[in-house]
């Protein structure tokens, strides 16, 4: 059995939707096959609530309110099946994904991993939309993975909860996975679509990226020959000189200040990294 863990903090609009897609009468792998287990980080659970009402197949739990990495770990350790499938409360699954999952697992008998397929639902619109995006592999992104229980909770010990911010707890697990030779089969048929979504603080997210970045040099020091003053330098480059201002006019300036930020922050990152070798 798979079991489908939906990490949510005090978003049920987006929820909602999720779980629509997640519906047994909308998948179509058979409902014995999969159960689906929302872990709620909202201090007053409102999630509770929606699932007693209109969702009385998927299973509630309460998380441990320490962030997104450990609100997961949390879902796994209460997962029935052998597989965890990792889906974000913002992503839309589609019909097809728990089906193709569950076929892998007889096709790549040997695979500990699967990658998931991560799409956007339109065109990009304004200068400060995000989306992750992985449509040909190569990015283990937490939205939309499988990997085995056993293998995650008792070899891997999950999801580092040290992060300290909800950023790059999935690029450590993908890491740590390459540490141990892993390898990752992606499936470009297990699809969530993943919408834009606005930045409104693109200073307090990119800066808490970077945070969480640190910490991960911190305990991967050898990661400092890719990501460092170089690094961050052709960033600024590849996002300002080649985005920014050759796309500006195109979104007619939408986000223009917000990406602006994004940008030169880069750059201050740079600094930050020659400096401190």
């Amino acid at each position: 059995m798979l079991s489908v863990i939906i990490p949510t903090y005090n978003r049920n609009d987006l929820l909602t939707l999720c779980l629509d897609c997640l519906d047994p009468k909308y998948q179509t792998l058979s409902s014995d096959q999969y159960e689906v287990i929302v872990t709620d980080d909202g201090k007053n659970q409102q999630a509770k609530q929606l699932l007693k009402e209109n969702y009385s197949w998927a299973k509630w739990v309460a998380g441990t309110q320490k962030g997104p990495a450990a609100n997961r770990n949390s879902g796994a350790k209460n997962a029935q099946g052998e597989w965890l499938v990792f889906i974000d409360d913002d992503c839309l699954p589609a019909k097809q994904i728990l089906e193709v999952y569950h076929n892998a697992l007889s096709g790549y008998p040997n695979t500990l991993v699967f990658e998931g397929c991560i799409k956007v639902d339109r065109e990009q619109q304004s200068l400060a939309e995000e989306s992750p995006v992985n449509e040909t592999g190569g990015y283990l992104w937490s939205c939309n993975f499988m990997i085995n229980k056993n293998f995650f909770l008792n070899t891997l010990q999950g999801f580092d909860e040290q992060f300290p911010y909800a950023a790059m707890e999935d690029v450590d697990l993908d890491y740590r996975l390459h540490l141990k030779n892993i390898k990752k089969n992606f499936l470009k048929d297990a699809i969530v679509i993943h919408p834009w979504r606005v930045q409104k603080d693109m200073y307090q997210i990119t800066k808490q990226r970077f945070l969480s970045t640190l910490y991960f040099l911190k305990k991967h020091p050898e990661k400092k020959k890719e990501i460092n003053s170089k690094y961050y330098l052709i960033a600024f480059y590849n996002s300002f000189i080649k985005n920014t201002l050759k796309n500006a006019a195109a979104y007619q300036f939408k986000g223009i200040f917000s990406k602006i930020t994004y940008d030169f922050m880069q750059l201050y990152f740079s600094v930050y990294m020659a400096i401190n070798k």
